[in-house]
């Protein structure tokens, strides 16, 4: 019993934490695990094993296989057929949807909302449409292709090696797709002729130009004659004033440098860009004795050229610049590189540049050379947004990375081989052969996820092992007596459905699988069913941001806010919730 009290206390701390969002999800799962390890409720010898689970090793080897399929250019080659569709709106909707689902079946969901999400962006502005429009349906059918395999999410991966520790056989390959399928294409369905339509549609196809409104905060000052800055470096002017203000460019003898260096050496007559607020402009001429020249009206195109550009790039809920400011960044001298504004939810942030503390789904302007930009992008681990180049590659990398794919998914299919091994040998057979190197291997895998898998599922076991998962299916059991089947799996659905929405979906699979085990158990059920809704609930939190990084990362490109999502989310909730019993049940008896 106290082992009982002290595992459930764990949970609704861990739950608390998780919701309040202060601390990251994996750094909550450790705490969790290292309570029940002190405690004594999980074996010191056993406290680590989690790590070595099927599930973690098979979520971090189709991490590694999704990047070798990014890189061999097959995703990107089939969104650039995208043009076909003209410029009819609802067809593009629809095909976006659709692919983003297919995508997701085989790859990691993130990933896939990743490599279509440019295109969606661009396709918006292209015809002048909000991308609010295209965004969260994307997202929405991210979720819904990862129903269909055993790799498409984790939630699935965590359940199929939930029934072999259970019942000595997992769920295989293709055993979620009699379901999956079904809730796809009516999901699918739904969002392309009605679901859409539900979102709140704000502001328009926008360019960077006109999102951040960089001419209202852009300036030309001018270094007079004789001034005290003659002889001094671009970093030693910033150095002289706390306001905010970027240098992003030098006119000198009619020769424009876009981003340059912090050691350049400033002159009498040198012309500078700068962005910069009212207040920030003023502190800074005041402080510095430049003066404004004003002669000519400044643009977004004036501050890109051949070599440098504008990019936009979203924050990703794993980026380490996440709750800290520019200033800790220092961009300009790790990257060569400027921040120019933030977006959110749409709107730009009018905070002071090196005062704004970022958070997941905001939309950064960026400049700087294209190499400086990629890298940036790549080291901070940020998305970007349209303006991207399609990596086609060659056909003979795409029909190999394909190949090794197409094995690795027959020999788990047919059992030959455990998932977890077969996926395993697909993502060292894609790094020996080329397709993506061992640094690109490591940084594919999304070590926060890793890390909340082999936390939890240590935790997970401990509701098992002291009776809490009975005690709860007792409690569920009282009200299941006197219900239906149908009715006890659907409500037992939403439940899981509901705790996904505000935790990541992983943790509500590892806590809620043993629930569903020893509720089927009481009910003389087979537990398939339960394990199956178990599932299905926590792949699909579509009612808010927070419910999966695939939310959170349209929230600020699609300029949403927190209130938006359950416009969609709800009714898309119920439908599943309404067809995926029947479903469940046609396929996995009780």
């Amino acid at each position: 019993m106290i082992g009982q009290t002290i595992v459930f206390a764990t949970l609704v701390l861990a739950l608390a934490l998780f919701v309040w969002g202060r601390w990251r999800y994996d750094v909550v799962a450790l705490l969790a695990l290292l309570v029940v390890t002190v405690t004594g409720i999980v074996r010191p010898e056993d406290a680590f094993l989690g790590f070595g689970h099927a599930a973690v090793v098979t979520v971090a080897a189709v991490l590694v296989a999704s990047k070798a399929l990014k890189n061999a250019g097959l995703i990107d080659a089939i969104a650039a057929r995208m043009a076909v569709l003209g410029d009819h709106p609802l067809l593009q909707l629809a095909a976006l949807t659709a692919l983003v689902a297919l995508v997701s079946g085989f790859m990691n969901n993130v990933g896939a909302l990743a490599i279509l999400m440019p295109v969606a962006v661009q396709i918006a502005r292209d015809g002048n449409r909000p991308p609010g429009m295209f965004l969260m349906p994307l997202a929405a059918g991210s979720l819904l292709g990862g129903l269909v395999t055993v790799i498409g999410t984790p939630p699935n991966i965590i359940i199929a090696t939930f029934r072999k520790d259970m019942v000595g056989e997992p769920f295989r390959m293709f055993d979620f797709a009699p379901v999956g399928l079904g809730l796809t294409a009516a999901g699918v369905a739904f969002i392309a002729l009605l679901g859409w339509r539900l979102i709140p549609k704000r502001g328009s196809g926008a360019s960077p130009d006109e999102l951040f409104e960089i001419e209202a905060y852009t300036t030309e000052l001018r270094i007079p004659p004789g001034s005290k800055l003659a002889g001094k470096t671009l970093q030693e002017l910033e150095t002289m004033t706390d306001a905010d203000v970027v240098v992003v460019g030098l006119v000198r003898d009619d020769r424009k440098t876009l981003v340059p260096s912090n050691l350049t050496q400033l002159r009498a007559g040198d012309h500078l860009l700068v962005e910069a607020g009212s207040q920030d402009l003023k502190d800074f001429l005041g402080a510095t004795g430049v003066e404004l020249a004003g002669d000519k009206e400044i643009v977004g195109k004036d501050l890109g050229s051949a070599q440098v550009q504008l990019r936009e790039a979203v924050v990703t809920g794993d980026s380490p610049v996440i709750d800290r400011t520019v200033r800790h960044l220092d961009l300009r001298r790790r990257y060569g590189m400027n921040l120019l504004a933030v977006a959110r939810s749409g709107e730009r942030v009018r905070d002071r540049l090196g005062e704004i503390r970022f958070q997941a789904g905001d939309v950064l302007l960026l400049q700087g050379t294209r190499g400086a930009t990629q890298d940036a992008i790549a080291a901070l681990r940020f998305l970007p947004l349209a303006e991207r180049n399609l990596e086609f590659g060659r056909p003979s990398r795409i029909v190999l990375a394909l190949g090794i794919f197409a094995v690795a998914v027959g020999l788990a299919s047919t059992g030959v081989l455990q998932v977890q091994v077969a996926f395993t040998a697909a993502a060292v057979a894609m790094v020996v052969v080329g397709l993506l190197s061992l640094r690109e291997a490591y940084e594919s895998i999304d070590w926060p996820i890793i890390i909340l898998l082999g936390a939890m599922i240590p935790v997970g076991e401990a509701l098992e092992s002291t009776g809490g998962a009975r005690a709860v299916a007792d409690q569920l059991l009282a009200v299941a007596l006197n219900l239906p089947v149908p009715a006890t799996l659907g409500m037992f659905l939403l439940v899981t459905m509901g705790l996904s929405n505000i935790v990541n979906n992983a943790a509500a699979a590892v806590l809620m699988a043993p629930i569903a085990f020893s509720l089927a158990t009481g009910l003389g059920a087979s537990p398939d069913p339960f394990l199956m809704a178990v599932a299905v609930g926590a792949s699909c939190a579509f009612l808010t941001p927070i419910g999966h990084q695939s939310n959170t990362l349209v929230m600020g490109p699609g300029g949403y806010r927190f209130g938006d999502y359950w416009r969609m989310g709800l009714p898309l909730s119920l439908l599943v919730a309404a067809l995926g019993v029947p479903l469940i049940l046609r396929f996995w008896p009780a």
